[in-house]
């Protein structure tokens, strides 16, 4: 097998969200954080404005990739999706932690391939309220749990989560598996429409490998020095591992 991404500096760490309405909105961003960055999220609203065809370019300047398609689908559809974003050559995706929808895809990666796959749990914009509201009984950090150990045991190389559940997650899955944590939120900012945020570094400290960040860079007045700051939160946090 393939190795697949594992974070070896507070750089890898980082991952900047391009949250933004265009490729020419990415690309500035992109050349405006230069070196400071090295990894980059594309999600739905870049995706659906033309930014897929920004992939191929970005790999090729040496960034990392996490395409953040969230796939949800019948088995063969959620597998075609995964060998088509493994030609990419991106380092991470999304899947929703379904079972059938995680074995498929674990089961479609080829075995030498580095794409690594990651179970979407709980979206930190929801809380107890809303699960309730959609039709679950559990809390936000019970489901997070059971989510977590049906991806272990579908395969899959690591869960997304809020920080919040960090902890609970590395105690069911263990420490070989990624855990990569989005709503985070520099102390005393605003929250926006995520409900379970934490600091960078309460979400190092609680377990977390990755973080995921972006309106607080992305929106910032001086995008790299937000980008700098978030860097030296997680290393300290980290305390140079």
């Amino acid at each position: 097998m393939a190795a697949r991404f594992r974070p070896e500096s507070p750089r890898d760490r980082l991952m900047v969200a391009l949250d933004v309405a265009s490729t020419t909105a990415a690309e500035s961003l992109v050349e405006r954080l230069g070196d400071t960055v090295g990894f980059y999220k594309v999600g739905m609203q870049l995706a659906f404005a033309g930014g897929l065809a920004l992939v191929p370019a970005l790999v090729s300047a040496g960034k990392r990739v996490f395409l953040d398609m969230k796939l949800l689908d019948i088995d063969n559809t959620v597998a075609s999706g995964v060998k088509s974003i493994e030609a990419m050559g991106v380092a991470l995706t999304t899947i929703h932690a379904y079972p059938k929808a995680m074995r498929a895809a674990a089961s479609a990666r080829g075995a030498q391939s580095g794409l690594g796959l990651l179970a979407v749990t709980v979206l930190t914009s929801l809380d107890d309220r809303d699960l309730a509201e959609a039709g679950y009984a559990a809390t936000a950090r019970d489901l997070v749990s059971r989510r977590a150990a049906d991806a272990r045991a579908a395969g899959m190389d690591g869960i997304v989560c809020s920080a919040q559940e960090a902890a609970s997650v590395r105690a069911v899955v263990g420490p070989d598996m990624l855990i990569v944590t989005p709503g985070i939120r520099p102390a005393g900012a605003a929250a926006d429409d995520q409900k379970r945020v934490m600091s960078a570094a309460d979400a190092i400290a609680a377990g977390a490998d990755c973080l995921v960040v972006g309106r607080p860079i992305v929106a910032a007045p001086d995008p790299e020095a937000a980008a700098r700051a978030m860097l030296a939160e997680i290393g300290a946090a980290c305390g140079g591992r």
